[in-house]
């Protein structure tokens, strides 16, 4: 099992099921599977649910004191256990920490997000809008999805250079980046601190954000040799100490420059739109 595997079945498993309206029926996809929905109210805060097959039959539970959205992700990350055929790993590993995420969670959390947010309703959306922080909230609020995940889709579908990315404890976890960027070679190393200066790192430190700056683009990119000028927007989750930064050219075009002088092959672009579904910070499942 790797990234492309689960979204490729996940991507199958909504051309089946043929959702058509927005937001998607959560149980549509849970009857597609044979299973039922139940809202547990005898669950403890830390746990969003998980499923069990008893008699032949299936049923997802997930805590009936959780949000909409979060209830949504749920349902949809038990599914992927039970389509990709992955054991649970919940156990051990704070389910809010990107970093320690097992990899059968957060293939799991890429095919959920796959579900709540199919490119085939969801992409001609994110080309209608404005690259904008606003516009991640307002689909997410449309999808009722999270917000990190909706951002982390927004950028990897968008027609326009873009990125999206969490950093953690002030580390670059992961970078979503829209094919153009990824064309471009525009590279965000994981494991790199948030730059310092940018507004994303002030933002972690207590300023209030207050819409977009400019920024040289190498500031941010690695190895970049085109110039140009990124606009960064960013929103910093303090309870678990994630910042959540949404960068793109000025004028949403790419300045004029070889791309070969940035670093040359992208080992990452084959992958990069699978990136950046983020667990439900703060919530364990149990199976």
């Amino acid at each position: 099992m790797d990234e492309f595997i689960a979204i490729v079945r996940a991507r199958e498993f909504v051309r089946k099921t043929r959702p058509d309206a927005v937001p998607v029926s959560v149980k549509q996809y849970a009857a597609e599977i044979g299973a039922g929905i139940k809202y547990d109210h005898d669950l403890p805060p830390d746990e969003a649910g998980g499923s069990f097959e008893a008699k032949g039959k299936r049923c997802i539970y997930v805590n009936a004191h959780d949000g909409s959205a979060r209830q949504r992700f749920t349902v949809c990350h038990e599914i992927a256990h039970f389509v990709l055929g992955l054991p649970s790993e919940h156990q051990g590993s704070p389910s809010w920490s990107y970093a320690k995420r097992p990899p059968n969670e957060i293939w799991c959390d890429v095919f959920a997000a796959e579900l709540l947010l199919p490119i085939i309703l969801f992409k001609q959306r994110v080309d209608d809008a404005e690259v904008s922080l606003a516009s991640v909230e307002t689909l997410a609020e449309e999808f009722n999805a999270s917000f990190s995940a909706t951002g982390s889709r927004f950028a990897a579908v968008g027609e326009a250079p873009c990125a999206f990315v969490l950093a953690e404890g002030g580390v670059v976890r992961y970078a979503s980046r829209s094919k153009a960027l990824r064309d471009a070679f525009g590279k965000i190393p994981a494991g790199s601190k948030l730059p310092r200066g940018s507004l994303s790192e002030r933002v972690r430190q207590g300023r209030a954000p207050g819409g977009p700056e400019e920024c040289d683009a190498d500031l941010w990119l690695g190895q970049w040799e085109r110039g140009g000028v990124l606009l960064e927007d960013a929103r910093h989750l303090q309870t678990w100490d994630q910042t959540l930064t949404l960068l793109w050219f000025e004028y949403e075009e790419l300045p004029e420059g070889d791309s070969r002088a940035a670093g040359g092959r992208d080992d990452e672009a084959a992958l990069e739109e699978l990136d950046g579904t983020l667990p439900w910070p703060g919530k364990k499942r149990r199976r």
